[in-house]
């Protein structure tokens, strides 16, 4: 007769196979992360480099369309080596070329939709390049700039965007002071129930800015409806605490919050 293992043994031997082809798996790839950079991704990546810092504004823009190329196709490798990469990208940002500055905009607008969170250890940098150009004389520029603010509320972490354009905020002028001001205004509602202290922290001195009559190189009716949008959003998640806030600031701070607010 021929003896049958029993199941139970099958499940054992089954369980350690299982158990040693996972551990092998495992040691595997522990290997792998400590390999250096293959060929497939040192090549691209220092083709891109060379076209990013090149003489020439026409093989500069050929860097920035290869860019948005491995974007798109290889997001991994964008995202590993974002940090370098941003180096790069900065410098563009701030071009002397306003063709290779408008490209460097219009492609940092795209690659923020496609890399999203993968960007956080650059946002810093990102927001700051964005925001020297959102007072360009060149409509071009500022149109891109625009666009890439709006991409970045649409797909970063809000909390850390209440914080960069609170620390941007008070190094700006003019316009870009108003484009900020009015993105702040749109993270308050969404930011406010999940971190409140970021809000009080970041937001409301923006508005005892402005209330304190801040000199702004705009027209006073921009800045009143600008200021009046933010009080009102600051008030709506805020409620009587707005209120108990206002009462530490100078008396023509609350004069111009009761104003505004119809109080």
């Amino acid at each position: 007769l021929k003896v049958l293992s029993p199941p139970s043994s099958n499940l054992v031997l089954f369980s350690r196979v299982k158990s040693t082809s996972e551990g092998r798996l495992l040691h595997r790839a522990k290997a792998q992360v400590t390999l250096p950079p293959s060929v497939e991704e040192t090549e691209p990546l220092q083709k891109l480099y060379d076209l990013l810092e090149a003489k020439g504004f026409q093989t500069r823009l050929e860097g920035l369309a290869f860019l948005l190329e491995l974007c798109q196709t290889r997001p991994q490798l964008i995202s590993t080596n974002i940090v370098q990469i941003f180096d790069y990208v900065v410098l563009r940002i701030s071009d002397s070329h306003k063709r290779v500055k408008q490209k460097a905009l219009d492609v940092l607008a795209e690659i923020i939709g496609i890399l999203e969170n993968a960007l956080s250890p650059v946002i810093i940098h990102l927001v700051e390049g964005i925001t020297n150009n959102l007072n360009s004389k060149d409509p071009g520029v500022h149109s891109a700039a625009v666009k890439a603010l709006e991409e970045s509320i649409s797909h970063l972490d809000k909390v850390s965007l209440m914080k960069e354009f609170g620390h941007r905020w008070s190094q700006l002028s003019g316009q870009a002071l108003l484009d900020v001001t009015e993105r702040i205004t749109v993270l308050v509602e969404w930011v406010y129930p999940r971190s409140p202290e970021v809000v009080q922290r970041y937001a409301l001195p923006v508005l005892w800015s402005f209330l304190g009559n801040k000199a702004l190189p705009v027209r006073s009716a921009n800045v009143r409806t600008v200021v009046t949008k933010l009080a009102s959003a600051l008030y709506k998640v805020m409620g009587t605490k707005l209120r108990k806030c206002a009462a530490s600031q100078p008396p023509h701070v609350r004069d111009n919050l009761s104003s505004i607010l119809g109080w």
